[in-house]
C-alpha cells in the first residue's frame, strides 16, 4: 500500500496542467516530469493527451524513454490518456514511421481511429469500477483498441453510432488507459478510479 503517493505527469508535451489540477482535486501531490531524476521521486505517473509521434520522440530527447521502460517493467501503475493510451499500449495500427510505444498493455490501438480534429465528440460511457451516472467522455483525434488480449480488463465501450462496441477503456495490473481526456470535463473519477490503483499497489 502507498498512503501517500506522489503522482507524476509526463510533462514533454500535452494536457500536462489538466491532468495535475485533475489529480491535485483527488487529494494527491503531483508533479510534472521532463527528467529521467524527476521520474525517480514518483510512485506513479500519467500520460497525457498530446500527439503520440511528437511525445515518443520527446521521450528520446529527453532521455526519459528507458527510465520509463524500466520504472514501468518494476510495476509502476501508470494511467495514458488518448496519446497516453497509445505509448502504453503494445502493438499500433498506422503508425507513424518509426514510432515506438512504451507497451506494457496487451492491446492493438489504432491512431486518430475516430477521424480528425473536426471529428471529436462527446459521449456518455458507463465505466466499469466507476459508480454514479454515466462519465461524460471527450474524443479528439482519438485511438480506440482494435484488439485486447486475454489479460486486459476492458473498462468501456463507446455505445452507439458508427464506432459502437469500440474499446475505449482498459485496464491491465497496474496500467489503465483511456482513448478520451476525462482531464478536461470537470469529472474526476477516472483519475480518482487511478490514484486508488495507485494506493493499493505495492511501493
Amino acid at each position: 500500500m502507498i498512503a501517500d503517493p506522489v503522482v507524476g505527469v509526463l510533462a514533454v508535451q500535452g494536457d500536462v496542467r489538466e491532468h495535475l489540477h485533475a489529480l491535485a482535486a483527488c487529494g494527491v501531490a503531483a508533479r510534472g516530469i521532463r527528467r529521467p531524476a524527476e521520474l525517480d521521486l514518483v510512485d506513479a505517473l500519467v500520460l497525457p493527451g498530446g500527439e503520440s509521434t511528437t511525445m515518443d520522440k520527446l521521450t528520446r530527447a529527453f532521455e526519459l524513454r528507458e527510465p520509463l521502460l524500466k520504472r514501468l517493467a518494476e510495476g509502476m501503475p501508470a494511467y495514458g490518456a488518448c496519446a497516453g493510451m497509445i505509448l502504453l499500449a503494445d502493438r499500433i495500427e498506422d503508425a507513424a514511421a518509426g514510432q515506438l510505444t512504451l507497451g506494457g498493455i496487451d492491446i492493438t490501438v489504432r491512431r486518430n481511429a475516430f477521424g480528425r480534429q473536426v471529428a471529436s465528440f462527446e459521449e456518455d460511457l458507463r465505466f466499469a469500477g466507476i459508480e454514479g451516472p454515466p462519465v461524460r467522455a471527450v474524443f479528439i483525434r482519438a485511438p480506440w483498441v482494435e484488439q485486447a488480449g486475454e489479460g486486459v480488463e476492458i473498462l468501456a465501450q463507446v455505445e452507439a453510432g458508427p464506432a459502437e462496441g469500440r474499446i475505449v477503456a482498459v485496464r491491465q495490473g497496474n496500467l489503465l488507459a483511456t482513448s478520451f481526456h476525462p482531464e478536461i470535463t470537470g469529472d474526476h473519477r477516472v483519475h480518482r478510479l487511478f490514484v486508488d490503483l495507485v494506493r493499493r499497489a505495492e511501493p
